[in-house]
């Protein structure tokens, strides 16, 4: 087996890690993936939707997520937008009950160092491969 492969990080699920985000172009890497590698010490392993609630509670501890950093390939985020966030800056929201959802199968098996995959499982926002499941 080729030793890159062995090292390939999963989803909390256990599968294969799906993109989190292209538009605005996301991850530590900023790949569009929550893959975090030796490299990512703030481990941006939840692939998170934006809210309101998440971007105004991120802004009061100290974590702008709105304002363009250019000098970082950062493009500010508005609700809506996906993006790979800290683990711990999520677990943060989550408990003080500003939690943005979480899409599973793009957030990085690295976030259960610091999070229950249960608590990533109550805001789960995952599409079910088959989306003709959720037509009326």
């Amino acid at each position: 087996m080729d030793p890159r492969q062995e090292r390939e990080e999963r989803n909390v699920l256990g599968a294969e890690l799906q993109p989190c985000g292209t538009d605005p172009m996301t991850g530590f890497h900023r790949d569009g993936s929550c893959r975090c590698g030796p490299e990512d010490i703030g481990l941006h392993a939840v692939c998170a939707v934006m809210t309101r609630e998440f971007l105004d509670h991120q802004r009061a501890v100290g974590n702008d997520l709105e304002t363009p950093r250019p000098e970082f390939g950062f493009p500010g985020l508005v609700p809506g937008d996906r993006w790979c966030v800290v683990a711990l800056r999520w677990l943060q929201a989550h408990q003080a009950g500003a939690a943005a959802p979480v899409v599973l199968s793009c957030t990085s098996e690295r976030a259960l160092e610091f999070i229950p995959l249960e608590m990533l499982q109550q805001h789960r926002v995952d599409v079910p491969e088959d989306a003709s499941s959720l037509e009326e």
